[in-house]
């Protein structure tokens, strides 16, 4: 079966979702770190947290305490890169395994080639793929930030502020990464809507998109966080 033969079990308005969720997709992340003209996200505020905590760890003593944060933050890296795995050998073994694939599918009235059943699977694995590559990079960008916080003088000379800086900003890459693993989970998550369709494909992501501009430009957090925010 060549290309065009494939093509045959698949329309216009396929094409179109699988447009708009790789548009959202993008254009989401884009948004969020970088923000909408003035309005900056939660993800950008959190930055300037970020900065301010490294500032005050040079004076901090002992440092328990942020050893004990970066530790927390590591773990939930750990945790999603897991699950991400998890989920992307469930995945597998669907497409391993379409004849238990297809019985379901017949049971939801739901028929269709294998084909067409495996690709759309693949659409949900591209996702949980990237969020694994984001999770498993973050964890190693919070090992640098705690070696080079371990490396901050234990005085407030101005080479540990500056030592400090650089550990913030690894913090703060570490963080986008796994901020962008989490939106491809989601993402994920709406790609299973194309196992119902289409239009089911476009409703989930149009709500994906919805929720995550909900959470990072008009959520009760961010409203917290611009608390006394001068910048």
């Amino acid at each position: 079966m060549d290309l065009l033969d494939r093509l045959q079990f698949f329309d216009l308005r396929d094409g179109v979702a699988l447009a708009l969720i790789a548009l959202c997709w993008v254009a989401i992340g884009l948004a969020v770190e970088h923000g909408l003209g003035q309005r900056r996200s939660v993800s950008q505020l959190m930055n300037r947290y970020r900065r301010e905590w490294l500032h005050a760890f040079v004076s901090r003593q002992p440092r328990i305490l942020d050893g004990a944060i970066l530790n927390g933050l590591r773990q939930g890296t750990t945790f999603f890169a897991s699950a991400s795995m998890i989920a992307i050998g469930g995945g597998l073994a669907l497409i391993g395994n379409t004849e238990r694939l297809l019985a379901v599918a017949e049971d939801l009235s739901l028929e269709a080639p294998a084909l067409v059943w495996e690709v759309k699977i693949l659409l949900i694995l591209f996702f949980l793929a990237n969020a694994f590559l984001k999770f498993v990079w973050s964890h190693r960008l919070f090992g640098y930030c705690a070696v080079v916080m371990a490396a901050v003088p234990n005085d407030e000379s101005e080479p540990a502020y500056a030592r400090a800086a650089q550990a913030a900003e690894l913090n703060i890459s570490a963080a986008r990464a796994y901020n962008r693993g989490l939106r491809a989970v989601y993402f994920a998550l709406a790609a299973c809507g194309w196992l119902l369709g289409p239009w089911a494909l476009i409703g989930a992501t149009l709500l994906t998109l919805a929720v995550l501009w909900r959470r990072e430009f008009a959520s009760h957090s961010r409203t917290v966080l611009l608390v006394g925010d001068t910048k």
